[in-house]
């Protein structure tokens, strides 16, 4: 019987991100890490780095017992988070998923005309590289973001124009 291929967030060694998700990749699991390009100076030279978002996060892509399987057969350092509410390894929804990683790679865009929505209310975006993400609004200083929960866990935003979304 085939096993259900859900999204999973583990914990790993600090600073080992990014090389157990290559050690993910050649084993044909899809991992995502949160990350960002920073500017480092190092000996007097200024050098682009990728680092991660969130220390210690890796979100990966598996059956469940292959999930198991990548720490107890090939020694990869992960230990899943669970669920406390059903006392079993935490599993991400997709769609959460696809948003959170929508989100956290939009870039900022011009904010233009109002629209008449509250802080907390909830939106879907109808146009733009975010179109379908669903989320709440979050506004600071003028700016509208669209913020995405996952499960609980973390919350991810993008700014977004108020032309370029919906009230639920």
């Amino acid at each position: 019987m085939d096993e259900k291929i859900c999204w999973f967030a583990s914990r790993t060694r600090y600073g080992q991100e990014l090389s157990i998700g290559r050690k993910l990749e050649a084993r044909g699991v899809e991992c995502f890490i949160p990350t960002k390009i920073v500017t480092v100076e190092r000996a007097g030279r200024r050098k682009k780095v990728e680092k991660p978002l969130i220390n210690n996060l890796i979100f990966l892509r598996a059956a469940k017992s292959v999930a198991l399987g990548l720490a107890n057969d090939f020694g990869v350092p992960l230990h899943y988070l669970i669920d406390r509410s059903t006392n079993s390894l935490l599993i991400v929804p997709d769609k959460q998923m696809e948003d959170f990683i929508r989100v956290l790679q939009e870039d900022e865009e011009p904010v233009p005309i109002e629209q008449s929505v509250q802080a907390g209310d909830r939106i879907r975006v109808i146009r733009g590289k975010l179109k379908g993400v669903e989320g709440y609004v979050l506004t600071t200083d003028e700016k509208t973001f669209i913020v995405v929960n996952l499960s609980g866990l973390l919350q991810a935003k993008a700014r977004i124009p108020r032309t370029s979304f919906e009230k639920l």
